[in-house]
């Protein structure tokens, strides 16, 4: 392979492999420890506003948090819009309508127009690293989004999707913290 972009290419096909071959109920177990780590970070217990996201079936699943966390504080999801993501607040499971891509609910209110309140932000990815690198799907939604956000960025995902090292590019951002269901990263 000679660019970066086969190596991203690579990566996502052996991550997607080892994520179809977890058990249902680790996946469940491994969603569970990773939202107990975020949830004792001082940052999260902290924030008022943070931003999340709806789950996708082989992404860490924080639905069932992103409810309960929505009675204590505001909760804002990301919505596509063409090539970009909009910001809208979470406001109830019946406030949710399937997304243009890949079907993922998204919330029917008003854009956000104070983006700069949020404190906090739990990104997915494909994979990330112990050097605080992420991978996205290849679109780079989030890059675009997370460069003109100032919060605290914290990747979550399975242990499969943690590497020492991923292939990055100069607009891949950082995460300040990445969790896995059995340790938290930081700078």
């Amino acid at each position: 392979m000679d660019t970066i972009t086969d190596e991203k290419k690579a990566l996502r096909k052996h991550v997607r492999a080892l994520k179809r071959e977890m058990p249902a109920a680790l996946a469940e177990i491994e969603s569970q420890n990773v939202i107990s780590i975020l949830e004792n970070l001082p940052i999260f217990k902290e924030a008022k506003v943070i931003m999340a996201y709806w789950s996708m079936d082989d992404e860490v699943d924080i639905r069932k948090a992103i409810i309960r966390w929505s009675e204590s504080k505001r909760v804002i999801l990301p919505v596509v819009d063409g090539e970009s993501l909009l910001l809208k607040e979470f406001s109830g499971l019946e406030e949710l309508k399937p997304g243009d891509l890949f079907s993922i609910p998204e919330p029917t209110g008003s854009i956000i127009s104070d983006s700069e309140r949020i404190e906090l932000i739990v990104v997915p990815g494909v994979a990330f690293s112990k050097k605080l690198q992420r991978m996205g799907r290849g679109k780079a939604y989030y890059d675009h989004l997370l460069d003109s956000l100032s919060a605290v960025r914290v990747g979550i995902c399975f242990s499969c999707q943690l590497f020492d090292e991923i292939p990055c590019e100069p607009h891949d951002l950082l995460m300040d913290f990445v969790i896995t269901p059995n340790e938290l990263i930081n700078s």
